[in-house]
């Protein structure tokens, strides 16, 4: 399913935050600017659906909601996230789901967060499955505890919605978490590729080498010198990626995970976490440690893997190059950016002065990327180190 609008209030960085979001879609920002917060909204809803999880452990994960909740936040202290789904790009939308939640507790109570209201609407219907609030009948203080999402029993009505969030995927290849995998006990939560090769020992062997065949190709062209990646495993029972490494030997060498450069290791990581992947995928900044040459060619690569096997993809990024793509349309770029109430988030299909700049002709790059630079920046440099 695609995610084709989100909402968000005292939220992080967002006091009131509300854009659509496309197929494949470009959060782009200043520092600070709250591109991974945003990224979070979804994650968290995800962890409130996932085996383990649930709305108390998704906050408590977080710090609390002290934590969460909005600086800017004035007279209204609760926090709220809505999202409204399709299942692909081109259909009307079906689902609505929104979760507005407050603190409780404090003192001798333990500090927890209870809800506020809890609604689903089937909107191809225009029909409302769930609409609970801390006023409905039957409903008590520990009963608010939970949300109606979190539990099998009480979101069967809405089965296709609670799995659409369970299948969020976000994956943040950290390469020296890959390359001490095997020093380390797996973690139940993994976004930085701590698991990353157990996880691939897991799949089925065909459908494994289905993906490391479109992964060397991939290779073939950004990383010449590898050859034949493949998925071992050594005496010891741990798993390992193994390439032949191309040198002046007319059998060049073997090398593992734990001789793959940064760039390399981050790349694989990409590659099969938009090609192996169900869900929709969150990434954040791809461009970090790779050959410009190659942060180029990311978004085209996405949008012929969607064409086969359309998914949404939601990415991050300050890439010059990601955004410097001629096939990105105005609407798949959200520009976040900062104000006295908190951060805003347009498209830029509704940002003039960014529109004129690409009517002129030039790069989505060239339009968007000034409008985030700091406007103290070139001071930088003057800067003194006395």
């Amino acid at each position: 399913m695609v995610i084709s609008y989100i909402k968000l209030h005292n939220w992080k960085n967002f006091q009131n935050c509300s854009v659509a979001l496309a197929e494949r879609c470009f959060i782009v920002g200043a520092n600070a600017t709250g591109k991974s917060n945003f990224l979070d909204a979804l994650r968290f809803l995800r962890d409130i659906v996932k085996k383990g999880g649930g709305l108390q452990t998704a906050v408590e994960s977080r710090g609390g909601i002290t934590k969460i909740r909005c600086l800017a936040a004035r007279v209204r202290t609760d926090v709220e996230i809505e999202v409204t789904l399709r299942e692909k790009s081109d259909a009307p939308d079906k689902w609505k789901y929104t979760l507005n939640f407050k603190h409780t507790g404090g003192g001798i109570r333990k500090n927890e967060v209870t809800v506020n209201r809890e609604s689903v609407w089937l909107l191809t219907e225009n029909r409302c499955l769930l609409d609970r609030t801390e006023n409905s009948e039957n409903e008590t203080d520990d009963t608010l505890k939970y949300t109606h999402l979190e539990q099998a029993v009480t979101s069967q009505q809405f089965l296709e919605l609670r799995n659409a969030l369970a299948d969020i995927e976000y994956l943040n290849i950290v390469p020296q978490m890959v390359r001490e995998s095997s020093l380390a006990p797996e973690t139940k939560e993994d976004y930085y590729g701590r698991n990353f090769l157990s996880e691939l020992s897991k799949l089925n062997e065909a459908t494994r080498n289905s993906y490391l065949r479109k992964v060397n190709e991939v290779l073939k062209c950004a990383v010449p010198q590898l050859d034949n990646l493949s998925f071992v495993k050594d005496e010891n029972g741990f798993y390992h990626l193994e390439a032949k490494y191309l040198h002046w030997r007319a059998q060049g060498s073997k090398q593992t995970e734990a001789q793959f450069s940064d760039g390399t290791l981050r790349l694989i990581g990409l590659l099969f976490s938009i090609l192996a992947g169900k869900g929709i995928a969150l990434l954040e900044e791809p461009e970090i440690n790779l050959h410009p040459g190659v942060v180029a060619q990311l978004p085209e690569f996405i949008a012929r893997m969607q064409r086969h096997r359309p998914r949404q993809i939601i990415v991050t990024t300050h890439s010059y190059d990601i955004l410097s793509n001629e096939g990105i349309d105005e609407t798949e770029v959200v520009l976040l950016l900062n104000s006295d109430e908190g951060t805003l988030a347009k498209t830029v299909d509704g940002i003039d002065e960014v529109k004129e700049v690409l009517d002129a002709g030039l790069s989505m790059a060239d339009a968007v990327l000034p409008v985030t630079r700091p406007d103290n920046l070139q001071n930088i440099g003057n800067v003194s180190l006395d």
